[in-house]
């Protein structure tokens, strides 16, 4: 009787630079900007053989009522300048790059993604999001914010668009010169003409196909229009169900829409975003856990968090003290600048019920209640334990691996490289050494061939 053979879990490092996840306070805590602090963090990444790396992006402050929210990060450089440099201090780590298409161009992501696989030799990935709000949009020339159906119709544009671009070269079309480099041999090199709704744009592609064929794609997003398009050409989403029901949910329905778009079960990852907390005993990994989240929430972003649901200015409220009685404001959020089209919370008076309800049941003050109805960390506990529920829920299929997101900035991998890591090779399920060199090889997936030139594309004349 022959039994399931063991499913390989992938981890990958996110450094968290978008958020109030680190424990500032803390001081080990040290920059978001300073570059031995990406150095440090990839390289532990990197010893524990990690996929990849991932980085957010951060096109703007987060501010509400004119003012930046406390505990948020001050240092948020640019991804690419960032990852290429990467690139020069690890060899086999993935370089994983979240860029927005919303206020960018396929064109220039385009070439600064297919120039990052070539300088990785093969590491680069791209994590393709939208952006809906005018807050953000304040920062471009193109103000405002598109609507929702707008943004996915962008979006999967904007990635058709730019594989068109990484699929204008293949591999017979340059030569190697016994001299100083390569030389073109086909007049129709890079050559392309996309005609769509959102994308006007005809030339050359001047960079040639990268190792990976084309940088990995991940997609990031819950919605409806997202499940669909990370079916329809991602390789790989960034999730946030880290439980065992949620996550096989979430995992059975994006995994069950691939064959429609006629790939395979094995064609898209599925690697949610998770946090963690270590001690030498599960009790003492819980109490450093109350502690964190005590820190990440402080009063000011209590009071923030629930400016969300009531829709109302709360700032005279003590977060120490009780919820608000009025009741939330229905109808437009005027609270976050730029962002009516979007709503957090459904229903915002079942949203307060529900919390007075707990609030009364627990006397709990308005930091308590955001403390207990946000997101806990998702994997708390000794070494044993953690590597045990990570390798339950894989199996499980609830995941194919997970994001990891320390709570310290740079050194808060360093644990769990030292501790967790071993035991998930001694269970047989995480390498011990890297297989291949590119990401695509870390992932097991297979390098694309370049899709067939669309019949709108014709060569350019060739340049005298």
């Amino acid at each position: 009787m022959s039994s399931k053979p063991l499913k390989q879990i992938h981890l990958a490092a996110h450094f968290p630079g978008v958020n109030n996840t680190t424990v500032w306070s803390d001081p080990a805590a040290g920059s978001h900007i300073d570059f031995d602090s990406f150095i440090h963090f990839a390289r532990t990444a990197e010893r524990a053989k990690f996929d990849f790396l991932f980085l957010a992006e951060g096109l703007r402050l987060r501010e509400q009522g004119s003012e930046i929210y406390d505990l948020d990060v001050v240092g948020r450089p640019d991804t690419f300048t960032v990852l290429a440099a990467l690139a020069a201090v690890t060899d086999r780590l993935g370089l994983t790059g979240t860029i927005n298409s919303t206020f960018n161009e396929p064109y220039e992501v385009a070439r600064q993604f297919a120039t990052l696989d070539h300088l990785s030799e093969g590491r680069a990935a791209w994590n393709v999001v939208t952006s809906w709000d005018a807050f953000t949009g304040e920062n471009f020339r193109r103000g405002g914010f598109l609507p929702r159906e707008d943004r996915y119709s962008r979006a999967q544009e904007f990635l058709a668009t730019a594989t068109e671009l990484f699929d204008s070269w293949d591999g017979s079309e340059i030569a190697a010169d016994a001299g100083s480099g390569t030389f073109l041999r086909h007049a129709r090199a890079g050559a392309f003409a996309h005609r769509g709704r959102h994308f006007d744009i005809e030339g050359r592609f001047n960079v040639p196909r990268s190792p990976q064929g084309r940088p990995v794609i991940f997609q990031a997003g819950d919605s409806e229009e997202g499940r669909e398009f990370a079916a329809a050409g991602a390789d790989a989403i960034f999730g946030r169900y880290g439980t065992l029901d949620a996550g096989r949910e979430f995992y059975a329905d994006v995994k069950g829409r691939l064959a429609r778009h006629g790939r395979t079960h094995d064609q898209l990852k599925i690697l949610p975003a998770a946090t963690f907390v270590l001690g030498d005993t599960d009790a003492e990994a819980r109490e450093i856990a109350h502690e964190v989240r005590r820190l990440q929430v402080s009063g000011q972003t209590a009071i923030k968090f629930l400016e969300h649901v009531w829709n109302r200015d709360l700032s005279a409220y003590d977060p120490d003290g009780p919820l608000p009685e009025i009741d939330p404001r229905v109808g437009e959020n005027t609270i976050a600048l730029g962002r009516a089209s979007v709503r957090q919370f459904r229903d915002p008076l079942a949203t307060a019920r529900q919390w007075r309800e707990l609030a009364r049941a627990k006397n709990l003050s308005i930091r308590e209640l955001v403390i207990a109805t946000t997101a806990d960390q998702t994997f708390v506990g000794s070494a044993a334990t953690i590597a045990e529920s990570i390798d339950a829920l894989v199996q499980a299929d609830a995941a194919d691996g997970f994001i990891l997101v320390p709570h310290i900035t740079p050194g808060g991998l360093d644990g769990f490289a030292d501790s967790v890591v071993p035991l998930l090779q001694e269970r047989g399920v995480f390498r011990t050494e890297y297989e291949g060199t590119t990401l695509r090889d870390h992932l097991g997936l297979t390098v694309p061939s370049p899709a067939p030139a669309p019949a709108s594309t014709s060569a350019p004349a060739p340049v005298s």
